[in-house]
């Protein structure tokens, strides 16, 4: 397929989520049936909420148990192939907790985007507005990446902040955060959709930026974005 072919189409995401699917909502919301296409959502867990919320809208879901594979390798050989099959070409961790294997990343490089609650590279890994709130800081924010085989180490494609001097408590900080995620989210994707972020076809592991993404909505009292 050329880049003509691939300009009259909608962009076709594949979703990983294992909890409530906020993320997937505002993606299906925000930029399903017009810049892009949810067309598969995959869970390791077979009472995932988002899986309600894709069947909702339409979309074929499947869910691949840890337990039903020899290892995680396999698992996620069998996932790659899945969303190879559904002609998937991003894949967007929406709150997907399970690990994924080196080939699966591999597979995807540059095609698997990841939305974590910090400023990265500041708190990586699992509990990171709890990391935050224990060391004290006062500007919290939200990171979609691409993903690699680290943790929350692959290159930085859009962040947004937001100044919380006295928030105390984890869900009082995920509450304001939230909102930034999903407008974040849905940003990124466009611009995939529009072709101005893509791969380097010389360094799979770099992005190439055509052009400015769009400005992101205005902030609010208190908030900062880049």
């Amino acid at each position: 397929m050329d880049a003509a072919d691939a300009a009259d189409r909608p962009l076709r995401i594949g979703v990983l989520a294992s909890g409530e699917g906020t993320n997937l909502q505002a993606l299906l919301d925000g930029v399903h049936g017009r810049e892009a296409l949810v067309v598969a959502v995959g869970s390791d867990r077979a009472a995932a909420p988002a899986l309600e919320r894709a069947a909702a809208a339409g979309v074929v879901t499947r869910v691949f148990p840890r337990a039903s594979y020899e290892d995680r390798a396999a698992r996620d050989a069998a996932m790659s192939a899945w969303l190879t099959s559904s002609g998937v070409e991003l894949v967007v961790l929406a709150g997907y907790m399970a690990l994924l294997s080196p080939a699966f990343t591999g597979a995807w490089a540059g095609r698997l985007v990841n939305v974590h609650p910090s400023l990265l590279p500041a708190f990586p890994g699992i509990h990171a507005i709890r990391q935050a709130l224990d060391y004290g800081v006062k500007v919290f924010g939200v990171t979609v990446h691409l993903v690699d085989d680290g943790v929350d180490t692959g290159p930085i494609l859009a962040q947004a902040a937001v100044e919380l001097p006295a928030a105390r408590a984890e869900v009082e900080v995920h509450a304001v955060l939230r909102p930034l995620e999903h407008a974040l989210l849905c940003d990124v994707v466009r611009r995939y959709a529009r072709g101005t972020v893509r791969p380097d076809a010389a360094h799979p592991r770099r992005m190439l930026l055509d052009e400015p993404g769009p400005p992101p909505p205005a902030a609010g009292p208190g908030e900062t974005r880049s």
